[in-house]
């Protein structure tokens, strides 16, 4: 099949822009943590820094991902619309487009200190590695789990130079809800993936996995929790971590039920993108009272 004229449509499919929940739940970690290490006034240059180099690392891996599943993608009900799936561009314009985005993120790091960029290119193997270890490794998602915890390493080391306890703990927290929003995820291509031979931690964990959601759920508000004693941050922060444990009550009641309606699944990974923007919410004020 002869690949279309590349569009700005095109483009925009490739990038995810389309669906920014996925975009967004990245930038989360790394506004918690750049939040977090700046006592909740960072310098502005510093976060507008952050969130652009988080969309550029997020498009090389979108691009990576589908250069990977090129043969795959088409054989998943959600995923066989994607532009390279489709073959609505060839394979020649997706490296270059994942090339720019690798120039892009590689060019921001240049504003960075070389403690930060050693930890920018220790992310590098994690992202583009990420696609092939759902051939190979059955619980893939802590995979994309670690990609997010660099989120917060990098963001953490970019205002203060280090790293300390309280990124650890924080570090935990985003590789814990990393596995548990991206297990929700995978429940809605399981079908699909166990035909095509491919892994995820919904097949690894198969009847118990509204169970280890729930646990990773319950890892995440212990370890932010965590966070929160080693910062001193006020009652506010807990009042609002509080709640979020309770929406995670929640979302591990709705995946526990016999029969799930598979929009459910995108509505749950979704409002975790808004769990994330809440409890950024109470990191700032936590922080700053």
């Amino acid at each position: 099949m002869t690949a279309t004229p590349f569009t700005f449509d095109i483009l925009v499919r490739m990038l995810r822009w389309h669906k920014p929940a996925g975009r967004l739940i990245l930038l989360i970690p790394a506004l918690w943590a750049v939040f977090l290490a700046g006592r909740g006034q960072p310098q502005p240059s510093l976060v507008l820094l952050i969130i652009t180099g988080t969309f550029a690392t997020s498009a090389l891996g979108c691009v990576v991902n589908d250069l990977w599943d090129k043969d795959i993608d088409p054989l998943v009900e959600r995923t066989k619309k994607r532009p390279l799936a489709a073959r609505e561009v060839t394979i020649v314009v997706a490296v270059a487009v994942a090339a720019v985005s690798l120039l892009c993120a590689w060019g921001l790091t240049f504003f960075l200190s070389r403690f930060t960029f050693w930890l920018c290119l220790a992310a590098v193997p994690f992202i583009l590695g990420y696609p092939a270890a759902k051939r190979i490794f059955p619980v893939p998602q802590l995979i994309l789990s670690l990609c997010w915890g660099f989120a917060v390493l990098i963001s953490w080391s970019a205002v203060t130079g280090g790293l300390d306890w309280a990124t650890a703990w924080l570090w935990g927290a985003t590789v814990c809800w990393t596995l548990g929003f991206d297990t929700i995820y995978a429940l809605s291509d399981r079908e699909d993936d166990l035909k095509i031979g491919i892994n995820s931690s919904a097949i690894f964990f198969g009847k118990f996995t509204p169970q280890a959601i729930g646990l990773f759920f319950l890892a995440t508000v212990m370890l932010l929790g965590m966070t929160g004693w080693q910062l001193r941050l006020s009652l506010f922060f807990y009042v609002i971590l509080l709640l979020a444990g309770l929406l995670w009550v929640r979302q591990y009641q709705q995946l526990s039920q016999s029969h799930i309606p598979m929009p459910l699944y995108e509505q749950l990974f979704n409002d975790n993108v808004k769990i994330g923007f809440l409890l950024l919410a109470g990191m700032v004020i936590g922080r700053l009272t």
